[in-house]
């Protein structure tokens, strides 16, 4: 049986205007050992990491938190459905260092609005929605929020290059 990320793939939209370009780039230091990476944006990048199951995670090699990797979805059904809902991989990914009033802020931000009102994006969101048959996510701050705040993060595997560049010993995965 097929899967919603293979029935995705088969759609072969240009979803760069939210920030998931499909392109063959080479991975960062900071992408995880195992990782099947599935989007871009700029540096940022978004993958499955073998021994997590369906869980989509965000590399981030300029992070602004504690960690250059976070979950940010369960699974891809719930990854597309937080899409849905707010409009980019941008809002989605900046969730791990917000509050909730930054985010409300950064949501009703003018710009932001603007961008994520603009055809583009929400020709792409509807695409989604009707071939994918998925909804918005409820809540999607506290969704990633919850997934975030127990995560075992010391349990992804880095490089001998992650270590050597960040300086950090492999107890301190951030």
């Amino acid at each position: 049986m097929e899967n919603i990320f293979d029935k995705f793939k088969k759609l072969n939209l240009d979803t760069s205007p939210i920030g998931l370009s499909i392109e063959l780039r080479e991975p960062f230091f900071c992408t995880p050992i195992g990782a099947q990476i599935i989007g871009w944006d700029n540096g940022i990048h978004y993958c499955f990491i073998k021994g997590f199951k369906e869980i989509v995670f965000c590399v981030n090699p300029e992070t602004c938190c504690n960690y250059y990797v976070y979950p940010l979805a369960k699974d891809f059904t719930d990854f597309l459905r937080l899409l849905l809902s707010l409009k980019t991989t941008n809002a989605i990914q900046q969730v791990v260092w917000m509050d909730k009033d930054a985010f409300e802020n950064f949501m009703n931000d003018p710009d932001e609005v603007r961008y994520t009102s603009s055809e583009p994006v929400q020709s792409i969101l509807q695409n989604i929605s009707s071939n994918l048959e998925v909804e918005p996510i409820e809540n999607p701050f506290d969704y990633i929020k919850k997934l975030q705040k127990d995560f075992p993060y010391k349990e992804i595997k880095f490089t001998d290059e992650f270590y050597n560049i960040t300086g950090l010993t492999r107890q301190e995965n951030i």
